[in-house]
């Protein structure tokens, strides 16, 4: 079961980069101006307009979210590449509901779900949906690779013996 745990959390961080690219090209609207990436906005849920502190948070987020997966779905899904990429879509869009449409939100002072209720909010609502499916696919697949990978090494090592 470790071993599905620190396989998630790598997997995790592996699939943090591909969605906070993401995430960096984004915009969110803002009151003020043209607009923010949304990384910008993930840092100020921890009080901070810094991108460093936003990629920090994001990271840390994702290999925990990670950690999760791997410890609650990883004997499931641990040497099946399909199967882990479907589960790893709706773990994503779980967090998707949980975190972009909840958690979010509350942290910023907003009310939930307020990006899919607000007009402009709602075409950065849907690209976070996309991100998020993204960031499951990309988990599931790079957890069932690392777990192949480790297995393979221990095979080799034994083999050679």
């Amino acid at each position: 079961m470790r071993g599905n745990t620190v396989a998630g959390m790598v997997a995790g961080l592996i699939s943090g980069v591909v969605f906070g690219v993401m995430m960096q090209l984004m915009r969110a609207p803002a009151p003020d101006g043209p607009g923010m990436p949304m990384m910008a906005m993930v840092a100020q849920v921890v009080g901070s307009g810094s991108l460093v502190v936003g990629w920090i948070y994001h990271l840390f987020n994702s290999a925990a979210i990670g950690g999760v997966f791997g410890w609650m779905l990883g004997p499931r899904t641990a040497d099946r590449m399909g199967l882990a990429a479907g589960i790893g879509a709706g773990y994503g869009v779980v967090w998707w509901v949980l975190g972009a449409l909840i958690l979010m939100p509350l942290a910023l002072g907003m009310p939930a779900f307020a990006p899919i209720r607000m007009e402009p909010m709602f075409p950065v609502a849907m690209g976070s949906l996309m991100g998020h499916i993204l960031f499951g696919t990309v988990l599931g697949t790079s957890f069932v690779w690392l777990r192949g990978a480790r297995r393979s090494s221990t095979l080799g090592s034994a083999r050679s013996a």
